[in-house]
């Protein structure tokens, strides 16, 4: 189980992403825009870099649904893969049959 704390920062960091998603697209569209003055586009860029650091998509760590775990991560299923093994061994994954020999 990993630590409630990055579990919460993470939460903390999606909800942030949602909230600056919309003027972070504006944003970056006039950024990218090479049709408008290239002063109108610093400005822009400007603007982009004083929005918070944690409202970027890409801070936003991949975990399991069940245990936090951030790595091994399947993103079909939401969950890692010792999640997905003790799922599957009590059977409560539909489709999943874990070999044993």
């Amino acid at each position: 189980m990993a630590k409630k704390s990055s579990i919460e920062k993470n939460n903390r960091r999606k909800q942030l992403v949602d909230q600056y998603a919309k003027k972070r697209s504006e944003l970056k569209a006039v950024a990218l825009d090479e049709s408008l003055p290239l002063e109108e586009r610093f400005d822009a860029r400007m603007k982009l870099a004083k929005l918070p650091r944690n409202s970027a998509p890409n801070r936003v760590r991949n975990r399991c649904e069940i245990s936090g775990r951030p790595r091994a991560y399947y993103r079909k299923l939401k969950m890692s893969r010792i999640a997905l093994r003790e799922y599957g061994s009590q059977g409560m994954i539909p489709g999943l049959v874990k070999s044993s020999w």
